[in-house]
């Protein structure tokens, strides 16, 4: 069976359908953080829904994300022994205390501080260390209580995360990685194409992709059945986009931003407003262009594909974030219908 595993902010819990629940395996709740060595949920308002989720959706595993982009204090954690063994001790009190599967942690990135958070080169042995340490106390509190509890992670999609990691190793403590692949271009990139495509089209400049992901973590060490790869319900968009090849592959005089929810695209955006959605069935991704501004995102059609490359791959699934961007469920819909 493949997961169907879904982020869901903590504000949105309260809004989650039943037939959302029902159609995920796992649920990544966003997000915890690390301050002073230890994962603190104090600011999370609604973990009250936790305990219905789980007496209406027994089998929906419910995991902790903690961190996400801008958010520190692993760096610190993970550099002593007396750090790593707070952050672990602190996860167990989370998993005591609420009805939590496990922990997913989001520290973007190991080694990097682009993010605006503390970085060292030690970092790539120490989130070894970290993770292990993580493993072995779940591992103990599972043997005491009889329970079973999962870690995983949330990797950065390209060669930089496998630099800054030993994956190989890495991999031997965790239940599954969940690759991000989305935002794959558009923060820092000023040429257009696509955030979240399946496979590189001719021409693209930027080789990565789902598939170039999988390939490079398969090559660092994590077994196929170990990965995850993960689906956008938001978009990205260039403005001043020059009126050639749809807008595909193009200069433009700044980097992307964040565009539309995919709530937003389907109501205003997708063949409306001047918009025209294309496919690039290379890249088995769709696009939108008006002319000048081009947006790239995950639709029904591209997530078919992505379902049928899980499963012909035999990877352990995919994850998508987030849930409050598709109010009306087809994205999740149609992941679920494909898997």
């Amino acid at each position: 069976m493949s997961y169907l595993i879904g982020y869901v902010g903590d504000r949105a819990l309260p809004d989650l359908t039943a037939d959302a629940a029902r159609k995920l395996t796992h649920m990544n709740v966003a997000f915890g953080h690390v301050r002073d060595d230890e994962i603190r949920i104090d600011h999370l308002e609604h973990l009250r829904e936790l305990e219905r989720l789980k007496r209406e959706h027994p089998s929906l595993k419910i995991l902790l994300s903690v961190g996400g982009w801008s958010a520190g204090g692993f760096s610190e954690a993970a550099s002593t022994e007396a750090g790593r063994r707070r952050m672990a001790e602190s996860a167990i009190d989370v998993l005591t205390r609420f009805p939590f599967d496990g922990i997913d942690l989001d520290w973007e990135y190991p080694c990097y501080a682009e993010a605006g958070i503390a970085a060292s080169p030690d970092d790539k042995r120490n989130f070894t260390l970290l993770l292990r340490d993580m493993r072995e106390a779940f591992d103990r509190k599972a043997a005491e209580d009889g329970g079973a509890y999962m870690l995983t992670i949330a990797a950065g999609a390209d060669q930089y995360y496998v630099d800054g990691t030993e994956m190989d190793e890495v991999q031997r403590y965790l239940d599954y990685v969940q690759l991000m692949t989305y935002d794959m271009r558009g923060g820092f990139q000023t040429l257009t194409g696509h955030h979240t495509n399946l496979y590189t089209p001719t021409g693209d400049l930027f080789r990565i992709s789902v598939d170039a992901s999988v390939r490079l973590f398969e090559r660092a060490g994590v077994p196929r059945e170990k990965l995850a790869i993960g689906a956008a319900f938001y978009s990205r968009m260039w403005k001043d986009v020059p009126n050639v090849n749809r807008g595909l592959l193009q200069m433009t005089p700044g980097s992307g931003g964040y565009g539309p929810d995919y709530g937003e695209l389907a109501e205003r955006y997708i063949d409306k407003n001047g918009f025209v959605r294309y496919w690039d069935d290379e890249a088995k991704a769709p696009y939108l262009f008006d002319g000048s501004t081009f947006i790239t995102y995950d639709d029904e059609e591209s997530l078919e594909h992505k379902c049928d490359y899980v499963k012909r791959e035999g990877l352990a699934g995919i994850m998508f974030w987030e849930y409050k961007c598709d109010p009306s469920g087809r994205l999740l819909d149609a992941m679920y219908r494909n898997l």
